[in-house]
């Protein structure tokens, strides 16, 4: 898998020519015209394709897309997503300018970073579906930034995420609250913890995650990263995880791939505690009889890392009226609490609850989050994620530090 920032690398040096004629779409603001125009297109939606039940949900999104405006969709499954967007890129290399193969992307962070800074991007769209104002944009900074780097109407909200921990009460009596007592418990506890391969995103948030923590300089992190900030910014860190990585699973010698790899781990009481970028995983995979029912969910004291997904249309995409209508389907209170339930999914969603109907609010309060799940006001501060410049960095680092 190429890692995210060598694919970064590469868009960054791209040579543009001039733009040329793009897919005619209907104005986002004409919605009937948009309507209309999707009847009968098929969109490629470029999702990655790690969980089941995400590939589960998005068939259901599929089934109902379908019978609402006649729009079939088709999961194109990834492995990381910088694979749609090295395909766009490629295309507008090429000068493909209207006949895309990709027509939305679930993206975030330093994907979006990327497409965006090299206008790989259509619109802007997405703050002119009519769902959007359920999201209460105007009191909500985070759908209108991703990763600092300002949406601009570039790309629809539809999924929230917050990095839990996760442990077997049955295993651990008093779980660790912040980095430096997770290093401290692994090492009583030799081989009970690990985390994702980097580049993985969850990989990737635990070590965002311990850099947060372990810096005195966060502010930096929420800038563009400067050369000659890197190394006294991040050296807490790595001196971190050099002392961590001998106490983990496999004495960090291998690492697994993804968190369903680590549910595995968990329910063979090969490890007792994980994580997780889903509130309510812990939940949902007792519910599914993944994981015991001793699991219960933490978080960390000085807050965890929070972000949003989002739905973006490449410039090039051949069924702009068809994803837009996907895009806005998702944002309805119908797709989000079904998303939200951890039966089905467990992700969270991205509506303002005050922006909805008695009934539609009731779709959410019928929801049985689950008894591993922490009620909202236990969940703690939500820590924004960096720049991508500095993920970017970190990752590289990670990879040429411990990947032999």
């Amino acid at each position: 898998m190429k890692p995210r920032a060598t694919l970064a690398a590469a868009v960054a040096t791209v040579m543009l020519s001039l733009a040329l004629p793009v897919a005619a779409a209907p104005a986002p603001g004409d919605w009937d015209a948009v309507l209309d125009a999707a009847e009968g297109q098929t969109v490629y939606w470029n999702a990655w394709a790690g969980e089941e039940r995400t590939n589960a949900y998005i068939s259901w999104v599929a089934e109902q897309v379908d019978a609402l405006y006649g729009v079939e969709l088709v999961h194109v499954k990834l492995g990381d997503t910088s694979e749609a967007v090295s395909r766009v890129l490629a295309e507008k290399q090429a000068g493909n300018d209207d006949q895309g193969s990709v027509d939305m992307i679930w993206i975030n962070g330093e994907n979006f970073a990327a497409m965006k800074a090299n206008e790989l991007l259509f619109g802007p769209w997405a703050d002119s579906l009519p769902n959007y104002a359920l999201t209460d944009p105007d009191n909500t900074p985070a759908v209108r930034y991703d990763w600092t780097i300002p949406v601009d109407g570039l790309e629809s909200p539809w999924s929230s995420s917050q990095v839990v921990f996760y442990y077997d009460t049955a295993l651990v009596e008093d779980h660790p609250d912040n980095m430096p007592a997770l290093l401290e418990w692994a090492a009583q506890h030799p081989g009970e913890f690990t985390y994702p391969q980097v580049p993985n995103f969850l990989g990737n948030a635990f070590i965002t995650q311990a850099l947060l923590e372990l810096s005195d300089t966060t502010d930096l992190f929420y800038k563009p990263m400067q050369e000659e900030d890197f190394d006294a910014a991040t050296a807490p860190l790595w001196e971190f995880l050099d002392q961590l990585h001998p106490h983990l699973w496999r004495s960090g010698r291998a690492f697994p791939s993804n968190s369903a790899d680590l549910r595995s781990l968990m329910s063979d009481s090969e490890i007792s505690i994980a994580l997780s970028f889903s509130t309510t995983e812990a939940s949902g995979a007792i519910a599914n009889y993944e994981l015991p029912k001793t699991v219960r969910s933490y978080v960390h004291d000085s807050g965890m890392i929070g972000n949003m997904s989002f739905m973006a249309i490449p410039y090039n995409a051949q069924h702009k009226a068809g994803a837009m209508v996907v895009a806005n389907y998702l944002m309805s209170p119908e797709a989000q609490a079904e998303k939200q339930d951890p039966a089905v999914w467990g992700s969270n969603t991205v509506l303002s609850m005050k922006m909805l109907s008695p009934d539609e609010r009731a779709l959410f309060d019928g929801i049985d989050l689950g008894i591993a799940t922490l009620p909202p006001d236990e969940l703690g501060e939500v820590l924004g994620q960096p720049h991508p410049s500095w993920v970017d960095a970190i990752v590289e680092a990670w990879q040429e530090r411990y990947v032999n």
